[in-house]
């Protein structure tokens, strides 16, 4: 099948509340074209330097079209380029890396950037976000943080972002995925100025199914519509 018809077919059983996000790692200017034609609106890139080249060889008009995120680990020397680039930060995972974004959103001529917090919930030390492992009270140290994050006057908090741990049987991430959205709803009873906690990012080709059944309304597919990566 072609990559519209495996889009198509995957937004037709996913939720209509549920937002995909297509990730275009290594993904080539004439994929993701096609994808944008078959009606995507939102598209992840894991580096900057790959959004940067992506969005260069696209048409003005096909840029516009897409809401981009970044999924990617962000490290603090590429900020100044994401912040351009990127309506979405998926992966912010300390309060030090919320200040830094902050700090330079108005030289990118932004108002505001939106992000989400990576929460590393399986503890896996061979993945960036925040390990619940390392702290006592995990769901008291993420309040804190969020209150933190919501003093910052350039940054919108929307929601949560995990990868969950990567099991070959989907069922297994369950588990994780259900403690991810027990955290998301407590922060989302938090009023707060600049905290709207509007997406729970979990969920990808092998696993996304699991994460919308446990809450998740923001999945991030890639294989399953480009095909395997060459």
């Amino acid at each position: 099948m072609s990559i519209k018809e495996n889009y198509q077919n995957i937004r037709s059983e996913v939720p209509s509340h549920v937002k995909i996000v297509v990730a275009a790692k290594t993904r080539t200017t004439e994929e993701v074209e096609e994808l944008v034609e078959a009606g995507i609106t939102d598209i992840g890139e894991n580096y900057v330097q790959e959004a940067e080249d992506m969005i260069k060889s696209l048409h003005p008009t096909t840029v516009k079209k897409v809401n981009w995120h970044m999924i990617g680990h962000l490290q603090k020397n590429k900020i100044n380029k994401a912040l351009p680039i990127f309506d979405v930060i998926q992966t912010v995972d300390s309060l030090k890396l919320a200040e830094d974004i902050d700090k330079r959103v108005k030289k990118a001529g932004k108002d505001f950037v939106s992000i989400l917090l990576e929460i590393n919930i399986g503890s896996e030390f061979t993945k960036n976000g925040i390990q619940p492992a390392e702290y006592e009270d995990f769901e008291g140290f993420m309040e804190k943080l969020v209150i933190d994050i919501s003093k910052l006057s350039h940054i919108h908090l929307e929601g949560l972002m995990t990868m969950g741990p990567r099991f070959d049987d989907p069922e297994k991430p369950r588990l994780f995925f259900r403690r991810t959205k027990n955290i998301f709803d407590s922060l989302s009873k938090l009023n707060l100025e600049r905290v709207n906690m509007k997406y729970l990012s979990m969920g990808m080709t092998n696993s996304y199914k699991v994460a919308i059944e446990e809450g998740a309304n923001l999945v991030r597919i890639g294989t399953a519509i480009f095909g395997p990566r060459d």
